[in-house]
């Protein structure tokens, strides 16, 4: 897949990884929620995969939400990087300790070495536990949320410490925000929960932000009697209630409640701060398996995150060369060979990302990525076709064997609905409901959830348009996507109920959805800064 990104980093991160590819002794981990990719001790790598999985484990027990097993491929896929120097050359900012970047059937996420210490988590670790808490939350629940819950939520579950024992202590004193629980100038408990309140005061108080919405929901959390207002709160966003008087409806006088949270600052809840501490006992977790990887996989993986990362066309033909060399080393390895595909696609060479994933498949039919990487080919070669009822069915061949072999993977349905969508015709109804259910799969695909948004208020059903785009329209990190999503929304709001929506026929200036529509930032290290966008078909 191709994406927009700062192309200075693509020659450092060349002689970084060719310089380091060949001493790499890499793993693969693989449990039920995660794939980490990482060049460290066996040990150390199971052992992170397990916290991660408890890390899941626990988040279902405190929420009280349970979230199926995704299938295979649609499992947050974790390349471990290096050092923080090095998380800040892939991510092309200087900003950075690592980064996420959600998508159907092929989330990513970016961090440094891993770390896996007693007590308070290293920096790279909160950034990862933050980034699938949100991941977690939009999986378990579509209703759109505040800002300042949102985050106040993905901060609460990050500060969390894995225990020798192999119990977990989450919703910990947010150490990492001490510098903003510090300031003398915060976002006061009603801006927070007025985001017009916010608007007008911005600046400084941004600055604080994250650590006053931690600072929040942790009272909220853990005060007996707020904790029901929390509740009632929640009730009245999911009714539709305005947030400012579904704020004043549950917690009452604000002005009160920030007098209550400026002494929870300084003292917690009696001198001390609760946190939920579960035991190993009530963190179930599946198991763990770890395969090494072959010497030309290996040698591939420094490219292949790059690739992961993301390139724009001139960077994946600067790129390719050294894919090809190690590909040429090594004919037979079904990885090397995937990955060429991938490359020789981003470069836009179909033809030859074609016969790269053939190769894949031929050595290794249970590797996935070589039919994806076919049928994104097939479907660019398809459009340029004479014959279009015939190109697109041949497109769709490597996505429905995909789709025999993970029945539950986003993709094959996305491009079942796009077979259709492609060449002028109306889906039908088996099509449209394969999109839905690819959206449901994948709750963290904002680009899809467009994609589905469009669809249904094409078939007049309005108000489920609105519906599906309201989280995409409130999410603060959601860049253009977000602008969009809200904007279509506010075309909706004039629209009966029933009523076709017609997106040609709309100014472009109203709204514009389209396939070169970029998706949602997803969030980076310091969670306010925005990440990379999706150019590719997906």
């Amino acid at each position: 897949m191709t994406f927009r990104l700062v192309s200075a980093f693509l020659s450092v991160i060349l002689g970084m990884t060719l310089a380091s590819a060949a001493q790499a002794a890499w793993y693969e981990a693989s449990s039920d929620h995660f794939v980490i990719y990482a060049d460290d001790s066996e040990k150390d790598i199971r052992e992170f995969s397990r916290n991660l999985e408890r890390y899941h484990s626990a988040l279902e027990a405190v929420t009280g939400r349970k979230v199926a097993k995704p299938s295979p491929s649609n499992r947050v896929t974790i390349f471990v990087v290096g050092n923080s120097r090095e998380v800040r050359r892939l991510a092309g900012r200087n900003n950075v300790a690592g980064f996420y970047i959600p998508r159907a059937g092929g989330s990513r996420a970016f961090v440094q070495d891993i770390r896996n210490k007693d007590g308070y988590p290293h920096f790279s670790t909160v950034v990862l536990l933050h980034e699938y808490a949100h991941h977690f939350l939009i999986s378990s629940n579509r209703f759109a949320l505040p800002r300042w819950l949102n985050e106040g939520m993905a901060e609460f579950f990050a500060a969390t410490s894995f225990e020798k024992d192999g119990g977990v202590i989450l919703g910990r004193v947010a150490r990492h925000r001490a510098y903003e629980l510090a300031s003398t100038n915060p976002p006061t408990a009603r801006e927070l929960l007025d985001p017009e309140e916010f608007r007008r005061n911005r600046g400084p108080r941004d600055e604080g932000f994250y650590g006053r919405s931690w600072l929040l929901y942790h009272y909220l959390t853990f005060n007996e009697t707020r904790r029901q207002q929390l509740d009632t709160y929640g009730r009245a966003i999911v009714d539709g209630t305005p947030l400012p008087e579904a704020a004043e409806q549950a917690f009452g006088d604000l002005e009160a409640l920030e007098t209550e949270l400026k002494a929870y600052r300084r003292n917690g809840d009696g001198g001390r701060f609760s946190a939920f501490e579960l035991s190993a006992e009530e963190l179930p977790i599946g198991d763990v398996s770890l395969r090494k990887l072959p010497k030309g996989e290996a040698a591939m993986m420094e490219l292949r995150m790059v690739s992961q990362r993301g390139v724009t066309r001139k960077q994946a033909e600067e790129l390719l060369p050294d894919v090809r060399k190690i590909a040429a080393k090594y004919p037979n390895d079904a990885g090397v060979l995937s990955a060429l595909a991938e490359a020789e696609y981003d470069a836009g060479n179909d033809d030859a990302a074609i016969a790269a994933a053939d190769k894949a498949i031929a050595i290794d039919p249970a590797r996935t990525n070589p039919y994806v990487q076919k049928g994104y080919a097939l479907f660019r070669k398809a459009s340029d076709g004479d014959d279009a009822e015939a190109a697109y069915n041949d497109a769709m061949a490597p996505f429905s064997a995909l789709n025999a072999q993970e029945n539950d993977h986003p993709l094959p349905l996305i491009y079942y609905y796009r077979s259709f969508a492609e060449r002028g015709e109306v889906p039908p109804e088996n099509a449209r409901k394969a999109l839905e259910r690819a959206a449901e799969l994948a709750p963290f695909d904002q680009q899809l959830w467009l994609r589905v948004a469009v669809m249904q208020a094409q078939e007049g059903k309005i108000e489920l348009a609105k519906f599906s785009l309201q989280p995409l329209a409130a999410n603060p990190h959601g860049g253009r996507s977000a602008s969009l999503a809200g904007d279509f929304i506010d075309v909706l709001d004039k629209i009966p109920e029933g009523t076709k929506f017609n997106l040609r026929s709309r100014p472009v200036v109203e709204i514009k959805i389209d396939e070169e529509q970029e998706p949602s930032d997803s969030e980076s290290a310091d969670p306010d800064q925005p990440e990379t966008k999706e150019d590719a078909p997906a």
